[in-house]
């Protein structure tokens, strides 16, 4: 059975995307998702190399192109330095999904102002960075897309969150700031709060399963969330800018 997201199209023929944190997991799934439908992509990941060679080598097995980048999405210096090796590799780009993330679990009386700041630094002000580094290729796209990255952390105020959940309500914000901000140009700019979804994480980083509070009892995939990021970016979402869309099985109904 195909993948959600993973029909074959041509869609986004001659379009370029950059996914950042693409190397595994959420980020890999909408790498390939974009690419079924005819995208070049832009891989970045901090430190996964190995990993994000291997998504290019799945994308070129799609019949498109694409090239791993190695960046710190929380380092200004380093997101300007790979936007401008994107842009001279590929000569444009159109959509930018902001999907790297750190997402720790701390008590709040342990959380120090330094990791306050690095959740931060990583989770939010780097929509801001890569945002305003993209954005004077996005204006010539005509029709730039930007998907940002929230959660059901965001949504909930999950125990041993406060930084990850400050970090992930102030995406929201900015994301209906850009979307009112960025109209003029034709830019579309989205928010996907995924839920609990089954990805790989380091030993002794596993989520706790709660798939008994979730109304259709299991966890997501990343490649449903993928399917969501596709629609997006694609056609069907022409009409679509300033949304968050909370995709996690009816935990929640309520929003932000």
């Amino acid at each position: 059975m195909t993948e959600p997201g993973m029909h074959k199209g041509d869609e986004f023929a001659g379009k370029v995307a950059l996914v950042t944190g693409a190397a595994r997991n959420i980020g890999r799934a909408i790498a390939l998702s974009l690419a079924s439908g005819g995208a070049k992509v832009a891989v970045n990941t901090r430190s996964n190399i190995g990993q994000a060679h291997s998504v290019v080598d799945e994308i070129k097995a799609l019949g498109t192109d694409a090239e791993a980048y190695v960046a710190d999405v929380a380092d200004p210096a380093q997101v300007q330095a790979m936007v401008a090796a994107v842009l001279k590799r590929f000569g444009r780009l159109d959509m930018l999904v902001l999907n790297a993330a750190i997402r720790e679990h701390v008590h709040f009386d342990e959380i120090s102002f330094d990791d306050w700041r690095r959740i931060l630094s990583t989770n939010l002000d780097s929509a801001f960075v890569f945002t305003k580094a993209c954005l004077p290729a996005l204006k010539l796209a005509g029709d730039g897309r930007i998907v940002t990255f929230a959660g059901v952390t965001a949504l909930l105020g999950l125990k041993d969150r406060a930084h990850v959940a400050a970090s992930k309500h102030g995406i929201v914000g900015l994301t209906k700031a850009l979307a009112q901000d960025l109209a003029e140009f034709g830019i579309r700019v989205n928010c996907i709060s995924p839920g609990q979804i089954d990805t790989a994480r380091a030993p002794g980083r596993e989520l706790p399963n709660r798939s008994k509070d979730i109304p259709l009892g299991r966890r997501g995939t990343p490649f449903e969330i993928a399917g969501m990021v596709r629609t997006l970016c694609g056609p069907a979402g022409a009409y679509m800018t300033g949304q968050t869309l909370h995709i996690n099985g009816g935990l929640s109904n309520s929003g932000v």
